[in-house]
């Protein structure tokens, strides 16, 4: 089989890097070129130092036009303008990680389909770009959708918290590491950038879903993952709930729920989502697990692209979470 030519824009941060370290590893895909303005002429090897033994690729200050799919690994707000500046032919697949194109919006004639497998794996075996959800989204998405598809989705309240390879590569006060070991804290309190991708698949699901979904982001005090709990009313039995998702979820080999509480390190470093779900009276609590780098964002790329490129979706994905 013809391998596919990947190349990767904005390829020095956490994201870049994951995306580096699954084509290089991928069978059926070879990494041409990873674009970096500000590490052009480097070994990558230089940057992403896990990488070291691996591959002997620099980074580049330009791209290749060869490639059959583009990873944009750029800060969100940032994909419009580069696909704005530069000419792709329309040949070349895009899957933009950023937040640009994730509510329907359009570069130029390049439509983007959401880029979700557990909600529409069949239109994004047929797209020629690709919105990666967020990370928070697909971690909550994936604890919400078989409620929506079945009408009963009520108003839903959810934390979260995530670690700090979650805030990007750039220095902030809040991932230094002086300040976020032995801490928690909430950001972004009812107001993060997902929630509008959230809703918006969630009332493809159930029109009639208007209750709103009430979520409180925290900093965790680790590098990667994320742990979510949502929680709502719900009239059915624990028993009935959970042939709900088994039922969902069969079929998708990302996505499992689990008959006992769940652990982050049971999916970090993985593709893997992991769901358990409680209930207490009359409310369920939908636990959710995910790597942020992976499942949120680099590995849901690359299962997309497989997708898309007519390959199994676990092709280059079958990986061992961290455990211990």
């Amino acid at each position: 089989m013809k391998k596919i030519k990947a190349g990767i824009i904005g390829a020095a941060g956490y994201t870049g890097g994951e995306t580096i370290r699954l084509l290089l590893n991928h069978p059926h895909a070879e990494l041409i070129f990873a674009q970096s303005r500000s590490q052009a002429g480097k070994y990558i090897t230089e940057t992403h130092t896990d990488l070291a033994g691996e591959t002997n690729l620099k980074f580049s200050e330009g791209f290749s036009s060869e490639a059959d799919v583009l990873f944009l690994c750029l800060s969100h707000g940032e994909s419009k303008k580069w696909l704005a500046e530069n000419k792709i032919t329309s040949s070349v697949r895009i899957i933009d990680l950023g937040n640009d194109f994730r509510l329907g919006d359009r570069a130029g004639e390049r439509e983007f389909v959401y880029g979700l497998p557990e909600f529409q794996r069949n239109i994004i075996k047929e797209a020629k770009n690709i919105a990666n959800p967020g990370c928070f989204a697909t971690s909550i998405q994936l604890g919400l959708l078989p409620l929506a598809q079945a009408g009963l989705l009520q108003e839903v309240h959810t934390t979260g918290i995530t670690g700090s390879t979650g805030a990007g590569q750039k220095l902030q006060n809040t991932s230094h590491f002086s300040w976020r070991t032995n801490n928690i804290s909430a950001y972004k309190t009812l107001t993060h950038q997902h929630l509008d991708e959230m809703k918006r698949t969630l009332l493809a699901l159930q029109p009639s879903f208007h209750g709103g979904i009430h979520f409180v982001p925290w900093r965790g005090d680790f590098a990667r993952g994320i742990y979510i709990s949502s929680v709502m009313e719900c009239a059915l039995s624990l028993n009935e709930i959970n042939s709900l998702y088994q039922k969902f979820y069969e079929g998708h080999p990302f996505t499992h729920v689990s008959a006992t509480m769940i652990d982050l390190k049971q999916v970090v470093n993985t593709n893997k989502c992991l769901i358990h779900i409680e209930k207490i009276e009359n409310k369920i609590v939908v636990h959710s697990a995910t790597d942020n780098l992976l499942k949120g964002a680099s590995g849901q790329a690359v299962q997309n692209m497989n997708l898309m490129f007519g390959l199994d979706e676990t092709v280059g994905l079958k990986l061992k979470s961290i455990g211990y």
